[in-house]
């Protein structure tokens, strides 16, 4: 099976790109940081390059505190947060306007469901700025209370592979909470090695 991973930044998957050789059917785009720069570059890469999955990884802020900083979910779920319009107190997303999608789901082979057993799964945003304000982390966990993450490129690349009909899977490993910035409570080198850690056993089973 070809595989295509992708991440936003090469910092995040280092330690898979360290053992890259090992997994012969798999290739790598580094796409850079939010859906922009995501949507772009996997939209290049696929018009010349065809792929039996696409398996997004990077790390993630979580707005539940239930969930434990370093833990690796699957996301099954991601939307465009902010793709629609206000209208004074009401966000009305871009499907209520008419004029396209914002939610997007995984679409897991049959044959690698029994590898994504173990994993929580959850759904996730995607945002062009991450919420570190008190008010706004409120009004979107009274929008989308069934959100547990948030990212910047987690629904670009569930979008692409719709257009594309390719299966796709999304995992995310938990960083830091989402509150007010305070980077003394992230731990960025655990969440990342233990997404390598789970993106290696995915690939090896």
């Amino acid at each position: 099976m070809k595989t295509l991973i992708v991440a936003a930044t090469s910092f995040e998957i280092q330690p898979f790109l360290e053992k890259k050789l090992d997994y012969t059917s798999c290739e790598t785009l580094i796409t850079g940081v939010g859906m922009t720069n995501t949507a772009y570059q996997l939209g290049k890469h696929l018009a010349n390059n065809h792929y039996n999955l696409i398996i997004n990884v990077g790390i993630a802020g979580s707005f539940d505190k239930n969930l434990m900083i370093g833990e690796v979910l699957e996301i099954t779920e991601d939307r465009f947060a902010e793709l629609g319009a206000e209208d004074g107190e009401t966000f009305l997303p871009i499907e209520v306007l008419g004029f396209g999608q914002s939610v997007y789901f995984s679409t897991t082979p049959p044959d690698w469901k029994p590898r994504l057993e173990p994993y929580k799964k959850c759904t996730a945003i995607t945002v062009n700025k991450v919420h570190g304000h008190e008010q706004s982390i409120e009004n979107i966990r009274r929008r989308l209370p069934s959100v547990s993450l948030e990212s910047m490129e987690g629904a670009a690349v569930f979008m692409a592979a719709a257009e594309e009909n390719i299966p796709v899977i999304q995992l995310r490993s938990i960083s830091n909470y989402v509150e007010r910035r305070d980077r003394e409570n992230w731990n960025i080198p655990l969440a990342i090695k233990n997404l390598n850690f789970q993106l290696l056993d995915l690939l090896s089973r």
